[in-house]
């Protein structure tokens, strides 16, 4: 165990976390709603320091991130837990292992041994991902400081719940990040995913203005969150509030968890909410879990600058310095270029 960051001590042993937007006050004996950080005599400690349950090598456009160093590879990471519930969740037997089972496994790895097998197996950088990043944060931060030293990038995959002080601790550490952007419809967050949706537009909101690079997905799930409308909401929020740069990748929806009743996403759905991220002005609008390439065009003359055989990069166009070698224009990214 190790203390955790981010609480307050409130009267009668009970302490408020700080971490994420649930702010949760928890008594002494039990536990966030994250079900790994625990009250013991007035001292909150995080129970998954060091406990990765999964540990891989991932091309980072499985993140999915295409505009951060596209083809290179990210060591990829989680502990058990998740302060989200989704119905829907792909990860549900570790993200739900510590509420479900009432278990926390994982194998001990110290912050070091992640930074040293990054180095060690050519990753460009290491993602926190699979489970939400925000509930090991103490681990993740350590970790990412040591890899910042070492030249190592790193990432956030996550449903973007973090709380204000937390990405005011973390984001001079944060390299990119792929938020889960889940409904736009807060009704929709509470029934399925037990949470609110104003503190992940806030998060989002809060990430871009810090610089760091940022990449959207939502998962389109037939009588959740597919109407056109909301889609259309999801796009312009997009598009005015973190800038038409920032790719949307929509993701097709399979049965999973708690929905298996629920069928898959009708490929024609996401080509609609493709056509309705072009029109709310979007330059990079990507379809995920579908047999189509993932090519990046140049938003100025269309051309093909970067081609995708799925999560694999088969050529790259752009230039050293960011650019369409047809026509010139910017591409928005970080070290898109193939000398980068």
């Amino acid at each position: 165990m190790k203390e955790a960051l981010l609480y307050q001590k409130l009267a009668e042993s009970k302490v408020c976390c700080h971490l994420c937007a649930h702010r949760c006050v928890i008594r002494d004996g039990k536990k966030g709603l994250c079900q790994v950080r625990e009250n013991r005599d007035g001292t909150l400690y995080t129970l998954v320091y060091g406990r990765t349950i999964s540990q891989n090598i991932d091309p980072i456009e499985k993140k999915p991130l295409n505009h951060f160093y596209p083809g290179s590879r990210s060591f990829s990471i989680a502990t058990p837990g998740c302060n989200f519930r989704c119905d829907w969740c792909q990860n549900w037997e570790i993200s739900q292992m510590p509420r479900e089972q009432h278990f926390i496994a994982g194998q001990l790895l110290s912050p070091g041994d992640i930074v040293a097998w990054a180095k060690k197996t050519g990753c460009q950088s290491i993602a926190y991902t699979y489970t939400e990043p925000t509930i090991f944060f103490e681990y993740g931060y350590d970790t990412a400081q040591l890899a910042r030293k070492a030249g190592i990038a790193n990432i956030y995959v996550s449903n973007g719940y973090m709380s204000s002080e937390m990405l005011e601790l973390f984001h001079p550490w944060l390299d990119a990040a792929n938020i889960d952007l889940k409904a736009f419809r807060d009704e929709t967050y509470h029934k399925y995913v037990g949470a609110r949706l104003q503190p992940v537009l806030d998060s989002l909101k809060r990430i871009h203005d810090y610089g760091i690079w940022l990449e959207v997905t939502t998962l389109v799930i037939p009588g959740v969150n597919d109407d056109p409308r909301e889609l259309r909401d999801i796009a312009e929020f997009i598009a005015q509030e973190l800038g038409v740069e920032t790719p949307w990748h929509v993701s097709r929806f399979f049965p999973q968890y708690k929905m298996n009743e629920v069928p898959p996403t009708p490929p024609t759905t996401l080509h609609l909410a493709e056509e309705i991220g072009r029109a709310a002005g979007l330059h990079y609008v990507y379809l995920g879990n579908v047999a189509t390439s993932a090519d990046t065009g140049c938003p100025d003359c269309g051309s093909p600058v970067i081609q995708r055989n799925g999560f694999e990069v088969s050529n790259n166009r752009v230039d050293n310095n960011g650019c369409c070698p047809d026509c010139g224009a910017k591409i928005a990214g970080v070290g898109l270029g193939v000398g980068s």
